[in-house]
């Protein structure tokens, strides 16, 4: 299932053929994920290109389990802007202790909301103060 994940996400697709149904495709393709397949998405995950790793951030919901947490918790330490917040859009369909801990445990990931907050338009904004509040 790696295989067939990785095929997806390293095509070339236009945004509107992504949104539309790369992303579900995604989804659908990581809920047959074994083991396996999720320690092999973790071993590569930080070397893959950064339109990739946008991809699989954006689809990372499909069960909220802790390999797509531990996932969207290493893709958070990218410089890449909208990379970060896919992750935190996406971080906000987990509904855990263990994320809110980690996240009051780590105040880089604060410090950055906190510094984004101040230039981010309205959609991202709303964003990144829903994912606040979750975590209070």
């Amino acid at each position: 299932m790696y295989i067939e994940l990785d095929n997806l996400l390293s095509g070339s697709t236009n945004a509107d053929s992504w949104y539309d149904d790369g992303c579900i495709i995604a989804g659908d393709i990581l809920t047959e994920f074994k083991t396996k397949d999720w320690e092999e998405l973790l071993s590569i995950v930080l070397i893959k290109s950064l339109d990739w790793q946008k991809k699989l951030a954006y689809c990372l919901d499909s069960s909220c389990n802790s390999y797509e947490l531990t996932i969207l918790l290493l893709l958070l330490n990218t410089e890449d802007q909208e990379l970060f917040e896919i992750c935190i859009d996406t971080l906000r369909s987990f509904d855990i202790l263990e994320l809110k801990r980690i996240v009051i445990d780590n105040p880089l990931i604060l410090k950055r909301i906190d510094e984004m907050l101040i230039k981010a338009s309205s959609p991202v904004r709303k964003i990144l103060e829903d994912f606040l509040l979750k975590i209070s």
